[in-house]
């Protein structure tokens, strides 16, 4: 293998990759939520209604994963790096100005498809190839900022909004993200791996089951994890904004969740990297679909926190053990465009799960339904890793396999 000639490089690229992924995820994953409650009282929408906002941009990300992970396989990761931020930061400055739901359906879905469509996963996989070994504990630290941001921009964006109101918070939101563009001087692919030596040839090694057949199980299993994690992440603020509490202190539970699902990306990583990604992904998973109805049931604020936090290492887990499962599964040649599918199932299901929240909430005026279709599409992603890793076992032998 050719030495690498800037070893600190590889950690300049985690940094980049891990602030601009924190950013978008932050306002196209789950921010949207804190928006939720001044644009029912300014228009009279239904909640439903608002939350497909959020789904519009997610299903954009779908889209947009799809087409950009192919590309970038075989293309200029800076160039896309920066359609990527462009297309997210100016929709979303642009949202501040809309006057109908329309307008926002559209600049959400341009801002997933051309935005962190285009980001996620190409630098996703970028970080993947400058680790060829220990990718699962890089990933879990670029996952792990990723859930700050998610935590962060909605938390900072309560207060945007009670000072500067809903249009002047998006606003900062665009032009903090468009100010990211000069970072794009610091992304580059990493050497090329010498393919005589072994860690290539290893890379390289056809998996034991057909690649598209380990993509669409993955994919699928995406759809179910992130269609019951989004449930919280959607409805968590406006539930507890229900029981009467402040935005600020609704965010602030959120912002709690997501701290603690940082140590959860990491920790999960690194047992990727000593067990088996696989595995690392059904313990995350298992995690959170025993725990995600009980928001429903948990009393008061504080033990909401609390329970909150406890949920949220182990969801935390959950993203880690999807991206180091394809990086570490999928050959290198295929692993963006590979990846790209599995996160367009995973954004989808993130779309499918704040939706149907949103859509039972209007039909029955209670989370309770919302939550518990939650627990069913988590028992779903478990079955399906359950026979992925069987059948991984099986073909190999190797526990490890997984």
């Amino acid at each position: 293998m050719r030495a690498d000639p800037h070893p600190a490089t590889r950690w300049i690229i985690v940094a980049v990759t891990s602030l601009t992924l924190a950013l978008a995820a932050g306002q196209i994953t789950n921010g949207f939520s804190v928006f939720f409650i001044p644009l029912e009282t300014e228009y009279g929408w239904s909640r439903g209604a608002i939350a497909f906002v959020n789904t519009a941009g997610l299903l954009g990300v779908a889209v947009g994963g799809i087409v950009m992970g192919a590309v970038a396989d075989r293309s200029g990761i800076r160039w896309i790096y920066v359609l990527g931020v462009a297309a997210l930061g100016l929709p979303v400055l642009l949202a501040s100005q809309v006057t109908a739901l329309w307008q926002f359906y559209l600049l959400y879905a341009i801002a997933g498809t051309l935005g962190a469509g285009a980001l996620t996963a190409p630098l996703t996989a970028l970080v993947g190839s400058w680790f060829r070994t220990g990718a699962g504990l890089a990933l879990g630290i670029t996952a792990a900022v990723q859930a700050l941001g998610q935590g962060g921009v909605p938390f900072a964006t309560t207060f945007l909004i009670e000072g500067i109101g809903w249009r002047g918070a998006l606003a900062v939101q665009g032009l903090a993200t468009l100010a990211l563009l000069p970072l794009a001087l610091l992304i580059r692919r990493p050497p090329p791996a010498d393919a005589a030596s072994p860690a290539a040839a290893a890379a390289e090694t056809r998996p034991p089951i057909p690649p598209n057949l380990l993509v669409a199980a993955m994919s699928l299993a995406a759809l179910g994890c992130c269609t019951c994690m989004s449930v919280p992440l959607m409805h968590l603020v406006p539930l507890i904004e229900g029981r009467g509490f402040s935005a600020p202190q609704a965010g602030n539970v959120l912002f709690l969740m997501l701290i603690a699902a940082i140590g959860g990306r990491v920790a999960f990583g690194a047992l990727a990297d000593r067990t088996a990604p696989l595995f690392a992904w059904f313990a995350a998973s298992a995690w959170q679909t025993a725990l995600v109805f009980f928001f429903t049931q948990v009393p008061g604020l504080g033990g909401l926190t609390f329970f909150a936090m406890i949920y949220g290492f182990g969801y935390g887990g959950v993203m880690t053990g999807v991206l180091v499962s394809v990086s570490r599964l999928v050959p290198p040649s295929r692993r963006a465009a590979s990846l790209g599918i599995v996160l367009a199932f995973a954004f989808a299901g993130h779309g499918l799960g704040g939706f149907q929240g949103g859509l039972f909430f209007d039909l029955t005026g209670s989370y309770s339904a919302g939550y518990l279709n939650a627990v069913f599409a988590g028992l779903a992603n478990l079955s399906i890793l359950a026979a992925l890793i069987f059948t991984l076992r099986r073909r190999t032998g190797s526990p490890l396999a997984a």
